[in-house]
């Protein structure tokens, strides 16, 4: 269906496209202000609908917080697959690559996702940490799958808990990244690359 405004017709926005749009206004909003600060009514103003029909979507501002996290999660999980049978020192460099350009093209998504972890909200957070344990398992397992990795796992339990760690400096350096630092993509994807092999090799 389309509205016809000053001569102008513009075409209705499906569900899932409305949907993405007002995911889109929050993964800004949350990404410049506290969870606190940031009101439903500035989401609807923005978007340019009611107040009454964002709560159509997502019934609480915690639920609408949550989607954001998760939308951000998911574009991030997608982004950074592994490729089968390809090795994994071969998949860093343009993983990270992939990865890097995604943070720069989707900053305030990032951000946003990120800050979820501060948030009071304990469902919130546990959406936070489901994402960031998502992350964690799928580079666990590229690597496992790994003939040169592969037999690091082997009698090691602290190889989790690295890459765990990993995650956490990642996500430091990338912040601190798009808070102007005076590094190159280049020198970011290189210093995160040699972190990882770092933590993980003998």
């Amino acid at each position: 269906m389309a509205a016809n405004q000053g001569g102008r017709t513009r075409r209705r926005l499906s569900t899932e496209e409305r949907r993405e749009q007002l995911l889109a206004v929050g993964a800004r909003l949350f990404s410049e202000s506290p969870y606190d600060d940031v009101w439903i009514e500035q989401v609807a103003e923005i978007a340019g609908v009611s107040r009454g029909l964002l709560y159509h979507y997502f019934p609480t501002k915690r639920d609408f917080f949550a989607a954001v996290v998760e939308r951000e999660s998911e574009r991030m999980l997608r982004m950074t697959a592994a490729v089968p049978g390809v090795p994994v020192r071969e998949q860093l460099s343009a993983g990270l690559d992939t990865f890097l350009e995604y943070v720069q093209d989707h900053a305030h998504g990032y951000r946003a996702f990120h800050r979820a972890d501060a948030a009071g909200d304990q469902a919130v957070r546990k959406v936070y940490q489901r994402a960031l344990a998502a992350q964690e398992e799928q580079i666990l397992a590229a690597m496992a799958a790994d003939p040169e990795f592969g037999p690091v796992f082997e009698g090691r339990r602290d190889v989790r808990i690295a890459v765990r760690g990993w995650l956490a400096f990642t996500t430091a350096v990338c912040l601190e990244w798009l808070r102007g630092s005076e590094l190159s993509r280049e020198q970011v994807r290189d210093l995160c690359a040699r972190a990882l092999l770092g933590v993980v090799t003998p």
